[in-house]
């Protein structure tokens, strides 16, 4: 069954009915840059909402920081999983996963296939996302073309793949569909701002991802 990963949280609130609903996995946003960014003290006031509501994995999102500042949030937060999705390259990869003691994500922007070639190279990555190429790195409610992921999908059957970028309750079923993810992902997809989630919107993604 296809995992569910819902991205952003900003309030303890929204994520616990997250978890309620039936998310696999919530993200955490530790980019100084982004729109749903937040800092270590909420996000562990976040995380503790969220397993008092039922089980769930955690994810913290980061772009180009540094292993040994990765590990000390994923420890003061209690992450289960790092998602990295600057200009990491295996051997960072191999280095966080090392230090943080937790399985990594790596995300990759996509436009052509060309960003979805040599993808066996990441075998150090748990799982590889492939999104839209933004500069806000994802979280911006834009597409790609799905056929690139379904191809490397097929082509690469080894891979975990996740596939974001742009996903809705009304366009993700389509999405599972046609790709054949691992898991899906979505941000503004599931939100009334950034940051803030629609509990409606959230129901309806999970369903929907679950709605065989």
């Amino acid at each position: 069954m296809t995992k569910v990963k819902l991205c952003g949280f900003t309030r303890p609130d929204d994520a616990a009915h997250a978890v309620r609903a039936g998310a696999d996995y919530l993200g955490l946003n530790f980019w100084p840059r982004s729109k749903r960014y937040i800092d270590v003290t909420t996000a562990a006031s976040i995380a503790a909402a969220a397993r008092l509501a039922g089980h769930i994995q955690l994810v913290g999102v980061f772009v180009d920081a540094t292993a040994p500042d990765i590990a000390t949030i994923t420890r003061a937060v209690g992450l289960d999983v790092v998602q990295v999705h600057g200009g990491e390259d295996p051997d960072t990869i191999r280095a966080i996963a090392a230090l943080a003691n937790v399985p990594v994500w790596k995300a990759l922007g996509v436009r052509t296939a060309e960003d979805v070639a040599g993808l066996d190279r990441w075998a150090e990555a748990a799982a590889l996302m492939l999104d839209a190429a933004t500069p806000g790195r994802g979280g911006s409610g834009t597409t790609f073309d799905w056929a690139l992921a379904a191809n490397a999908v097929r082509r690469y059957p080894e891979v975990a793949v996740v596939l974001a970028g742009g996903l809705t309750p009304l366009t993700v079923r389509q999405a599972i569909e046609q790709v054949g993810p691992w898991a899906v992902d979505v941000a503004s997809g599931i939100e009334s701002a950034p940051g803030v989630k629609d509990a409606a919107l959230v129901s309806a993604f999970v369903n929907e991802v679950r709605r065989q």
